[in-house]
């Protein structure tokens, strides 16, 4: 008989308190990877909801280099047993140990948790802020309670649960993690949570600062996000769970912030198609077929120009995709949902070009699928054809002549990122000026002659975008140190007494290399000593 896997909650792994039981699949092979895992109870949820609450005090009397120090040691022990972790992640997922998981992902991750430290340790992120003559001060400090975070499908590591940029964000921050794990992934998550556990213990730390459960349902998770003792949630997956999650949260007064869906549409204008198509053909087929399509940045609606250019780019991009190979996505449920999505595309207008059925590929698998609708059908049923097709699918949308373009461009939904290809002679600088601000503003990240698929780790990233790419324009899931304001509070001191207030906030910078709004200027020295 299979043992059922441990929870780790208050400190400690044990067994589950378990409301039921489900089994993940090997993708690759659609057979039973030969882990069972519970389904936590509402009353295992609530004990770990208390203790994480138990956590978030003990963790205002720790200082932030402690956490800093967490993190790296944290980082360390990830690298220290990468290949049993790339491993389970490979028969969890079917994404390959190499590049993708050893090479790309791992380091993602363990490099994501060494800039929260460093945001940690620095403080700069908290925005201190003082006006001296109203005596008043402020600045970012972390929440009441705990944070839960619920992982995607897609990251097993880079975005786990228990380890990937929301759980670093939060925890850099200052706040206790109730990771939940993506059922995908479980094992992983739970190879993640034994090391951070041993790190959270090397450290010093509550040893409720991070806990794991593996799923609930529907209606425990709702009391989860809700509760009055969590601080926030930060979740990564599908539209339709995470709208009923907000749901919750927003009925309760918590924040909740969601990475939702994203189509990222590519603009391919007319002189970009002349001076240099076969390029951007390959370009846009290695975008959208890598990692069989399972990025939140995937390309999925390509805007063209009508022409005889255009014609010639859609028989070269038809024939990439059939000649490609066919990659095996995360799991049934993918390949289920992606076959509903072309279906829906199809009812609302789109022609299948390539593709358009499942299998085709090992294991769990869907042909490469390639759609075509004009510009006026688009208009026609915009919201039906921005349906997100996650996984190796992409619409092209045709319009009739710029003008069309623009309207089209007026009904994009809020994504992560868009894309403009032009030409370097300058023949579509016009049209580019004309479409660029539109798009401008319904996306969070724009892109100049560059497909979308992947997000770098830099300060200045914003993986994020206006609903329904997120549940806030405000919010980036990517880019430290704006991703862990999402898990603090504003707090404001006026006329507190100088040795009661926070050190960031006193009048000598704590470490010196603290920035801070004194007065309207920026500054990492001290508060002036008054004439």
């Amino acid at each position: 008989m299979t043992q059922l896997q441990p929870v780790l909650v208050a400190g400690q792994w044990r067994p589950s308190e378990n409301a039921g039981t489900f089994a993940p699949l090997n993708p690759a092979t659609r057979q039973p990877t030969g882990e069972l895992y519970p389904v936590s109870s509402r009353e295992e949820v609530e004990e770990a909801i208390e203790a994480a609450a138990r956590a978030s005090e003990a963790l205002l009397d720790i200082a932030p280099q402690t956490r800093a120090r967490f993190l790296e040691l944290f980082a360390g022990r990830i690298e220290a047993r990468r290949a049993q972790i790339t491993t389970l992640a490979y028969a969890e997922s079917a994404l390959p140990v190499k590049p993708r998981l050893d090479e790309v992902e791992l380091p993602r991750t363990t490099g994501q948790l060494r800039q929260a430290a460093l945001a940690a340790r620095q403080g700069s992120w908290t925005l201190p802020t003082i006006d001296t003559k109203a005596g008043i001060r402020s600045f970012f400090a972390p929440l009441e309670g705990g944070v839960v975070v619920f992982g995607p499908n897609n990251f097993p590591l880079a975005f786990n649960s228990a380890a990937g940029g929301d759980f670093a964000a939060a925890i850099a921050a200052g706040n206790p993690v109730i990771a939940k794990a993506n059922s995908s992934h479980p094992g992983t998550t739970r190879l993640l949570a034994e090391e951070a556990l041993a790190a959270v213990k090397e450290a010093g730390l509550p040893e409720a600062t991070v806990q794991l459960i593996y799923r609930t349902d529907h209606q425990v998770g709702q009391g989860l996000v809700s509760h009055p003792l969590v601080g926030a949630t930060g979740y990564t997956g599908s539209r339709q769970a995470g709208l009923v999650l907000k749901e919750a949260a927003d009925r309760a007064g918590k924040p909740i912030y969601l990475e939702l869906s994203s189509i990222n549409p590519v603009l391919i204008l007319p002189g970009a198609l002349r001076e240099r198509a076969a390029e951007i053909a390959g370009e846009f087929t290695t975008s959208c077929l890598l990692g069989a399509g399972q990025f939140c940045t995937n390309p999925g609606v390509v805007l063209l120009l009508k022409g005889a250019e255009t014609e010639a780019f859609v028989g070269m991009i038809v024939e990439k995709f059939r000649a490609a190979a066919v990659g095996t996505l995360l799991g049934e449920g993918v390949e289920h949902s992606l076959g509903q999505s072309v279906t829906a595309l199809q009812q609302a207008g789109a022609e299948v070009l390539v593709g358009g059925a499942a299998g085709g590929g090992t294991g769990c698998s869907f042909q490469n699928t390639l759609l075509r609708v004009d510009g006026g059908r688009f208009l026609a049923a915009p919201e039906a054809l921005q349906q997100e097709a996650f996984g190796n699918a992409s619409l092209l949308v045709v319009a009739d002549d710029d003008d069309q373009a623009e309207a089209i461009c007026r009904t994009f939904e809020g994504n992560l990122t868009g894309a403009l290809y032009t030409d370097r002679a300058g023949s579509d600088e016009a049209l580019y000026q004309r479409l660029a601000p539109i798009l401008r503003r319904k996306v969070g990240r724009l892109l100049d002659d560059k497909m979308p698929t992947g997000v770098a780790v830099s300060p200045a990233m914003n993986h994020g975008g206006p609903y329904p790419a997120t549940g806030h324009p405000g919010f980036t899931a990517v880019g430290i140190p704006a991703s862990l304001r999402r898990f603090a509070m504003l707090q404001s001191f006026d006329n507190v007494r100088p040795d009661r207030l926070p050190p960031e906030l006193r009048d000598k910078n704590p470490t010196g290399q603290l920035w801070r709004l004194i007065d309207g200027a920026w500054t990492q020295g001290d508060v002036p000593a008054k004439p």
